[in-house]
């Protein structure tokens, strides 16, 4: 794993940061995810068979699901799916590009023979798994972000809005796809639920032995009663101004929804994986935990040219043999803020970075509105991260609206979702040469 570089405080007019890693002291790990176990990630992290061997589900998901599968193998092997959701959509094709490129077959972009044949090693990667939420994501501070920048600069952080919302950022997805995958609050396949619909596609077909009816099934049954409704907030919302908005604010406004799910209950998740992390390898305490709770591992391959694609709203990392070793979706600019073409560098990369609100950067917020220091937290403007360009006042950073990119704009950034953003940011250094192209 490459060492970060550390981010000495600046001013980011674009995107309004002033990248400073600050430790918010507050709940270590919106930061921390939960028990740790041997790997080094918490106690939610992938364990897979054995190359060859299949795997041992005790609670078979019901459900065939081609495109999540592909999907959760993508993810592992780098090729970012962005939300991981059973559908086809420009970040999943993307993800097929780039797997294709990488490995010598035509960059259709769509999930074809050839590439199923190629993906057919990891046949043994479920779709899905079952976890058992922590006990400590229950004793978390939840609540949801106000409008005005003058309340949110007096938070802490800007963290999660509801355990909801925290669990699908950890397993690269959504809400949404958490609730189909769990009907009526238990695991799908699970005696006496449903199968969701999270994942479907037109080639999904039933799966057999997925009825949950062993002994084990029932043991977990009975430790998946539907949650209670508690008070939390899936509907976010943001500061104006907020990177990668192309109004005054990111997010829309919304009250305070309850959350379906409870710390301890049964859950069934996206398979993501390459989750594995060396405690060694990372000095940070806060960043440690960042990487945990989202999934993110701190094995990656080393960067050294960047490229990224305004028409194909991609990026793609290749190695020092030029070899494509990463792709993901982004969002790119806007009208009234274009991504800036041609060459940059890597000044420095900056985890749970604060951001300086300052309207006088904004074509669409009032300039007589105050300037305002925010604090760091996943649903901060810029995310978890930020990576400095040479381009003065540009960045690379996450975003709290994940299931946006590549849709929404930005103001002149490049922006990913915050799982992939902090895996990029263990790629890069000072040596890596930024293109940002048409």
């Amino acid at each position: 794993m490459r060492r970060l570089l550390a981010l000495t405080p600046l001013l980011l007019a674009a995107c309004g940061l002033e990248g400073t890693d600050r430790d918010s002291g507050e709940e270590q790990a919106t930061a921390g995810a939960g028990d740790t176990d041997s790997n080094g990630a918490d106690s939610m992290a992938s364990r897979d068979p054995a190359p060859g061997e299949r795997a041992q589900d005790e609670l078979p998901d019901p459900e065939q699901r081609p495109i999540m599968q592909a999907q959760v193998v993508l993810d592992r092997h780098g090729f970012g799916p962005g939300v991981i959701d059973g559908r086809m959509g420009l970040s999943t094709r993307n993800a097929l590009e780039g797997f294709q490129e990488a490995n010598d077959l035509e960059p259709t972009g769509e999930l074809d023979e050839p590439t199923r044949q190629a993906l057919a090693r990891w046949n043994n990667i479920a779709a899905t798994r079952v976890v058992s939420i922590p006990e400590d994501w229950g004793s978390t501070r939840y609540q949801p972000l106000p409008d005005d920048p003058a309340a949110q600069a007096e938070m802490q952080r800007l963290g999660y809005e509801s355990l909801d919302e925290r669990l699908a950022e950890r397993f690269h997805t959504t809400v949404e796809v958490l609730r189909q995958l769990n009907p009526g609050g238990r695991p799908a396949g699970m005696s006496g639920s449903t199968a969701g619909e999270a994942g479907a596609s037109p080639q999904r077909t039933p799966a057999s032995g997925g009825e949950g009816g062993s002994a084990t099934a029932q043991r977990i049954a009975a430790s998946a009663t539907p949650a209670p409704r508690a008070s939390g907030s899936s509907a976010a919302t943001s500061s104006p101004g907020a990177t990668g908005s192309s109004g005054a604010a990111s997010r829309p406004a919304g009250a305070a929804t309850p959350s379906a799910f409870r710390a301890g209950q049964q859950l069934r998740v996206p398979n993501v994986g390459a989750d594995q992390i060396d405690r060694s390898a990372v000095d940070d305490r806060q960043w440690l935990g960042t990487l945990a709770s989202l999934g993110v591992g701190t094995e990656q391959p080393e960067v050294a040219r960047l490229v990224v694609d305004k028409s194909g709203k991609w990026l793609k990392g290749y190695d020092a043999n030029d070899r494509l070793v990463a792709t993901f979706t982004v969002t790119t600019g806007s009208e009234n803020d274009p991504l800036p073409l041609g060459e940059w560098g890597v000044k420095g990369v900056g985890r749970n970075p604060t951001f300086a609100y300052d309207p006088a950067l904004f074509w669409d917020v009032p300039d007589s509105d105050p300037k305002q220091q925010l604090p760091p937290g996943p649903n901060g403007p810029v995310g978890v991260v930020w990576i400095d360009l040479t381009k003065e006042h540009y960045g690379i950073h996450g975003t709290p609206e994940p299931d946006t990119i590549g849709r929404a704009q930005s103001h002149g950034c490049v922006r990913l979702t915050n799982w992939d953003a902090a895996r990029l940011a263990q790629m890069v250094d000072g040596s890596t040469q930024v293109i940002f192209q048409a």
